[in-house]
This record gives C-alpha cells, structure tokens and sequence, in this order.
C-alpha cells in the first residue's frame, strides 16, 4: 500500500512545514499533493495531517510512516547514486576465479595496481580447482575466470591474454635431461607431477600424452609449484608446466627443460567474462592491466593473437 512517493511526499512535507513548499520541493501541484495524501489516508484507513491547524501537523500514524522514510529513503538515494556510477562505468564487482595454479605469479600483482586506480570496484579472488568455474560465471557468482582451456559457452566471452609453451621440467641429472624434445612414449616410464586437477583439465594430458594413447607409469600430485619444483630436483618425477611458471628456477643449475614434442605445445591463457558485461570501463582496464603485468613480470610469453 505504501509507495516510496509516499514516503517521499511525507519527508518533504515535514522538512518544509507546509504542503505548498512541500508541493514545491517536489515539482507537483498543491492540488495534487493533497489528493494524494487524501487517497493515502482512505487506503490506510488513518489520518495523517491534521488539517484544522495552521499550517497543518503530521499526526501520530505520519510521523510512524516517516521513521520507515528515514530507514528507507536514503538507501535508496545510495543506490541510486551507485547505479549512476555503475551505469558509468566507474564502480561495479569484479570476482574472479582462476584454473590456473600458476597464474598467482602475476595475477596478485595485476590485482593490485587494478585496485589503486580502481578503489570503488568490489574485488575477490579463488581458485578454480574444486568447482566448475564457467558454468559459475554464467550463474553471475563469478565475474570473470582465467582459464587456458575455453569452452564455447553462450553468454560467454573470451579475451587472449598471452600465448605461453608448456615444457617438461626435469633435474639436471634426470635421464631425459640432454634431450631437445620429449616424445610421448617417452614418459611411458616416467612419474608424472602434476597439480590436483583431473586428468581432463591437464594440458599434458589432453594435449600430449592422450593423443599417443599414453599413460604415465605413475602420477603424483602436489598442490604448489615450489613443491613440484623440490620433488623435480630430487629425481622423484617430471613435471609439464608453463614455461614462465619455471623462470626463476632457470639458473639454479639443477633444473633442465624440454619441448613436448619436436614442435612443442603451446597454449593461449584467456580471461573469460560474460558477454554483457565485456565492455564495462572497469572489465576492460583491468584486462589491459593484466596484459600489461603479465608482459612486465613473465619471461617465455608471446602476445596472443
């Protein structure tokens, strides 16, 4: 029954003291103003001025409606005042997700120049790993994921963010270490590292070792990538991994790398959002930040084209 022209109409009433200003205030009629507090009072079944005063006084039941007013108008106003800037591009939420282990190496940074040109915009990150991030992203629970593996989703978008290789990472003691490049059959023999991702999510897999219809002789699993680094350099397994995830293991003296296969593999990284929000001013400067980042902090990379 009440409408927030209600509300409104009361607030303008009591800040003005009279129904003319208040008619004013609200660019209405006087006429106007009380054929609708008139129609209010019948709906509600109460009185709210008392009109044989002069100038007429809010009664009991009007000034209850008014502490309702005072709860609710001014959110309202900051809604208001949020949506403009949304509509703007100035505010709005970014949450994103990544299937990436790796990607922390240059995602923190990038999120963290994002936020000081963009303080306004609500930030929040997870991993991807124990969850279907794409199908959340079109729920609206996430924003935007960053992914290496898209899937043609409608409503969904991808943006290249760079083209990376994915090596074989070996000790330098390690059988295999000599060798330019790695063919599948290769690590027939071999103790496979990985991240605790299924089969299905892993490159190595998808892109190497099922297509020769090979299989590892074991696979172990580790949750960080220092941790496959130790096990690696302990002559414990090899491990397949981006080529900028192993720059800083380069010169430790231990470490040796080889190409998948004599052409190698190489894989593109996209930030995937929904498509009505790919042109918000927020989405499309974080994702020049990203790029930026990425080219500033990762060595191996090419741009994706």
């Amino acid at each position: 029954m009440l409408e927030i022209r209600h509300l409104e109409t009361l607030s303008a009433i009591r800040a003005t003291g009279s129904l003319q200003d208040a008619a004013e205030t609200l660019h209405v009629t006087q006429s106007a103003l009380s054929h609708q507090l008139r129609d209010l009072e019948i709906r509600l079944n109460v009185q709210l001025l008392n009109r044989r005063t002069r100038p007429a006084r809010l009664t009991t039941a009007a000034l209850r409606i008014l502490t309702l007013a005072d709860d609710i108008l001014p959110k309202i106003k900051a809604t208001e005042r949020e949506l403009e800037r949304l509509a703007a591009g100035h505010t709005g939420r970014l949450y994103l997700a990544i299937d990436c282990h790796s990607c922390f190496q240059w995602l923190m940074p990038a999120l963290d120049e994002f936020r000081v040109s963009w303080p306004d915009v609500s930030l929040d990150l997870s991993a991807a790993f124990s969850f279907a991030p794409l199908p959340a992203l079109l729920r609206g629970d996430l924003d935007m994921v960053i992914t290496s593996d898209p899937q043609e989703m409608l409503g969904i978008d991808y943006t290249p963010l760079f083209r990376y290789e994915l090596v074989l990472a070996m000790a330098a003691k390690h059988p295999l270490a000599s060798n330019h490049h790695i063919e599948a059959s290769q690590l027939a023999d071999q103790t496979l590292i990985t991240y605790p991702v299924e089969k299905q999510r892993l490159d190595i897999f998808t892109q190497f070792l099922d297509p020769a219809d090979v299989e590892p002789a074991e696979v172990r699993k580790a949750e960080l990538t220092p941790i496959i680094m130790q096990l690696v350099a302990s002559l414990r397994g090899v491990a397949a991994l981006p080529n900028w995830a192993l720059s800083e293991y380069q010169h430790s003296g231990w470490l040796r790398t080889a190409k998948l296969g004599e052409q190698g593999i190489w894989r593109t990284l996209y930030a995937a959002s929904r498509t009505e929000d790919i042109d918000a001013d927020y989405i499309t400067a974080f994702l020049t930040q990203a790029r930026s980042t990425c080219f500033s902090h990762l060595k191996g990379i090419i741009e994706a084209i």
